[in-house]
């Protein structure tokens, strides 16, 4: 799931068109937020996945769907018209890849850096704001977390900002300890 929304050439194009059209607008954190919803539906709707990215519905299907999606959702205007105009085109099965796009473009603007945090089980509000104070501290920018729970990784956390992973799960530590005790 997380491979859905890696930046590519195309996505990131129609990231930039979106990005200026908000911002030229005025509704840059209106179509943001839209965004957010649109990757929180994305991650949980095989439904919503199945239909950008089907070989078999045309794109004009394509499009009413998204725009009924997204109209159902109450998305500003210019994301409504947006998606319509992406499966039109061709391009829904790129969603994955705008949203990435137009995330990493939004971050910039807003001097905000994305993080993900994944731990072995849910965090509560007082362990989000701790690790949040702390990353802000450390990175000097303001910071913002997306979480996820894997529990294989046993406990610790791993933190993810950009393109540098920073693991200090207990599934790693068991696993450089085995290694080393078989080296020796």
């Amino acid at each position: 799931m997380a491979d859905d929304f890696r930046t590519t050439e195309v996505g990131d194009r129609y990231a930039q068109a979106l990005f200026d059209l908000a911002l030229e607008t005025g509704r840059l954190d209106a179509v943001r937020a839209d965004i957010v919803s649109l990757k929180t539906a994305w991650t949980e709707s095989a439904d919503l996945r199945r239909l950008a990215t089907s070989p078999v519905i045309s794109t004009a299907d394509q499009a009413k769907g998204l725009v009924a999606v997204a109209t159902q959702a109450k998305f500003e205007k210019n994301t409504v018209n947006f998606l319509g105009l992406l499966a039109q085109n061709g391009r829904a099965r790129d969603l994955g890849a705008v949203v990435a796009g137009f995330e990493r473009l939004y971050a910039k603007h807003a001097g905000i850096v994305a993080a993900e945090v994944v731990s072995a089980q849910p965090l509560d509000a007082k362990q989000l704001a701790a690790i949040k104070t702390a990353l802000n501290a450390s990175l000097g920018k303001a910071s913002e977390l997306t979480t996820r729970v894997d529990p294989s990784i046993l406990g610790g956390l791993k933190v993810k900002v950009g393109s540098k992973l920073f693991d200090a799960s207990l599934k790693t530590k068991l696993d450089q300890m085995k290694f080393a005790l078989k080296r020796a």
